[in-house]
């Protein structure tokens, strides 16, 4: 169990004259800072030439924090090679689909496989952990920074790959039956023929071949972690060693990621700029829940809003009073154990010299300097908190494979993956129901409600293990394109959702891609239409996909009100075992999502908060031993609100959080 909260800042000394260290050290002494973050773009200064390190002036302001009793927590520099590496080595840079090298001069351009580039990591970090094991304040590393799945197409990878496709198929037979090679000339003849997905027009080659060249993708980042953390812990058994990640474009698999890894890091960045269509779904709740369930454990934040974010694209409003302090504290109720704040002072040259830190250019502590001090002062009252649990009792599935083969054949004008898993996340919360989310192939059996959006790509454990849950009395929500594909990314030959039909009690008898217009939707349940809350939006509507359901042993709860196909279900509800199953063919409106959320909540015997403002979010932490939990509460919008929670009326400032602390 975490002894303490931890509080701190990513600080760039190299980037700095060293005559700032000294009083940086002490501001931060002085605004409540217990840890800082470093070096993990250093590798230039670390080693300037091949073999001659100069790690003098890492050594002089790591003894400034340790005599100021903040911790460090070092980086191994890999993200960004040195360009005498690049120089000398031109074959460690990545090749894009044209394979071609691409251009270097910013940060990550290696390939996580190259033979050489592993060559010279190794040889830096070795260096690193080697001279810092004996530290105490040097508690642990960060492994390279914000991996993506390793898009790389040069001669080293398409070897790789080709390995990893003959180790998963074994023959050219096996290899031609799981892709659907019979389909344009595209069988294979000898393992020799099988490359990566060259060249541009992606959505034009065969997916199957496309999903596992993603998947080798992710597996190579994974396995390049591994490399760096068996490394670091055979030097230093006792340091913490993690990497940070966020949502970016090409993601790795997270579970694979993290697995050797002590703790899973995020880097989090919040809207500073909220949406007024109260449709849109901005709260980044949803992203902490996915942290924590990666490995169902609180999780690091290692970069955390601090200003005005800008640099390749236009820089967004600054943080309104508030934001700073209330994200931070959102990470920590959702079960972040650190929270690092990106950066201590804003860079005054580099791409990233408009993504500001909590010091701007003029280097004179301001506004949010003077907030970020209250925060740590919070953080120190709250330090009881740390290690500290979210259980929850809704589950809700994710897996990298769904959102892969998603972005290669989209299904719709405006729907993606994530936008479902979202919703479904928005209406519990939106109750003030906490949410774990999870692997798709985790334990369900803790869990009164399983919410299961998209799984498009058809795995038959997670579908005993949905059916399991049902039969044993949960309830399974499930929805649009789910049993769509196989294994191998090829379309099934049942009506859909195939092999969930039974689970469901329906068929889709036919579905319209109905892309970003809106229909009406007709909410036919008593009880779902009367929680409908039409303050916020006058009737129910549905857009981007229409299932059009045949009941076999469900009921209908909505039916479609236009088109050729008004009055057949849309969204239905049946019995399985002693669980209920309820089918989304479509994507609703926010409301629609909330008030049947309250439905399924109520059918499950869970308590919920029927008149939660807009906005306001609740979350739960409870002590190791059971004895106590801590509710968290938090207002996410830009004005103050009134909520009656607890029997008594509290008011909570825009981006307010209020901690009630709770003996069970």
């Amino acid at each position: 169990m975490a002894d303490k909260l931890k509080i701190g800042v990513d600080y760039y000394p190299e980037h700095w004259d060293k005559s700032l260290w000294k009083n940086d050290v002490r501001l931060m002494k002085e605004a409540g800072v217990n840890i800082v973050r470093m070096a993990e773009f250093a590798w230039s200064r670390l080693e300037p030439s091949e073999g001659v390190y100069s790690f003098g002036w890492l050594d002089e302001v790591i003894s400034l924090f340790e005599e100021a009793g903040i911790e460090v927590f070092l980086c191994t520099p890999t993200s960004t090679p040195p360009q005498w590496l690049f120089e000398k080595y031109p074959e460690v840079i990545q090749s894009d689909r044209n394979k071609n090298r691409i251009p270097t001069g910013i940060r990550g351009h290696r390939c996580l496989n190259s033979p050489v580039y592993r060559k010279l990591a190794e040889k830096i970090i070795i260096k690193m952990v080697e001279r810092y094991k004996d530290k105490k304040c040097v508690t642990g590393y960060q492994i390279d920074n914000e991996l993506e799945a390793n898009h790389c197409f040069c001669p080293v990878c398409e070897e790789k790959f080709r390995k990893w496709v003959i180790s998963k198929y074994g023959t050219t037979d096996k290899l031609n039956k799981a892709y659907g090679n019979n389909v344009w000339s595209g069988e294979f003849s000898s393992f020799s023929q099988v490359k990566p997905p060259y060249g541009g027009h992606q959505q034009w080659l065969n997916p199957s071949h496309t999903l596992d060249f993603c998947r080798f993708a992710s597996d190579s980042t994974a396995d390049y972690v591994e490399f760096q953390y068996n490394l670091v812990k055979s030097i230093d058994k006792n340091a913490l060693v993690t990497t940070n990640c966020w949502l970016c474009e090409n993601m790795p698999d997270f579970y694979k990621l993290f697995q050797k890894l002590d703790f899973v890091s995020y880097d989090n960045y919040p809207a500073l700029k909220l949406p007024e269509d109260k449709e849109t779904l901005y709260s980044h709740s949803f992203h902490l829940d996915l942290m924590r369930g990666i490995k169902k454990k609180n999780f690091w934040i290692m970069e955390q809003l601090s200003g005005a974010t800008g640099g390749w694209a236009p820089m967004a409003q600054t943080p309104r009073p508030g934001m700073l302090r209330g994200y931070a504290m959102q990470a920590v109720a959702h079960g972040a154990d650190a929270v690092l704040h990106f950066r201590w002072r804003s860079a005054i040259s580099g791409a990233e010299m408009f993504w500001h830190g909590i010091i701007d250019h003029s280097n004179v502590p301001g506004r949010r300097f003077e907030e970020f001090k209250q925060l740590c002062a919070d953080i120190a009252k709250y330090s009881s908190i740390a290690g500290s649990q979210a259980k929850n009792s809704i589950a809700l599935l994710y897996s990298s494979e769904h959102e892969y083969a998603l972005k290669l054949q989209p299904q719709t004008e405006g729907m993606y993956y994530f936008g479902q898993l979202k919703s479904l996340h928005d209406a519990f919360s939106s109750i003030g129901l906490g949410v774990d989310i999870i692997s798709e192939k985790e334990d369900l059996s803790a869990y009164k409600i399983i919410a299961a959006p998209t799984l498009f790509i058809t795995n038959h454990e997670v579908a005993e293990s949905l059916y399991k849950a049902a039969r044993n009395g949960a309830a399974v929500i499930i929805t649009n394109r789910t049993g769509v594909k196989d294994e191998y990314n090829k379309c099934v030959m049942q009506q859909l959702p195939s092999v969930y039909s039974e689970l469901a009690g329906i068929h889709v008898a036919e579905y319209d891609p109905a892309g970003s217009g809106k229909l009406k939707l007709d909410i036919i349940n008593k009880e779902w239409k009367q929680r409908y809350n039409k303050q916020y939006n006058p009737s129910p509507y549905c857009t981007q996909w229409c299932d059009l359901l045949e009941c076999i042993s469900a009921a209908p709860l909505a039916v479609y009100g236009g088109e050729f196909y008004k009055g057949i279900a849309a969204v239905t509800h049946n019995k399985y075992g002693k669980g209920n199953v309820y089918y989304i063919g479509t994507v609703m409106d926010r409301q629609s999502y909330i008030s049947l959320a309250k439905v399924i909540a109520g059918e499950a015997g869970m308590q919920y908060i029927d008149k939660l403002p807009p906005g306001i979010e609740i979350t739960q932490r409870y002590s190791t031993d059971g004895s106590k939990k801590w509710q968290f509460i938090f207002n996410n919008t830009t004005s103050r609100k009134e909520i009656f929670i607890n029997g008594k009326n509290m008011e909570i400032e825009a981006f307010g959080m209020e901690i009630v602390e709770i003996e069970m």
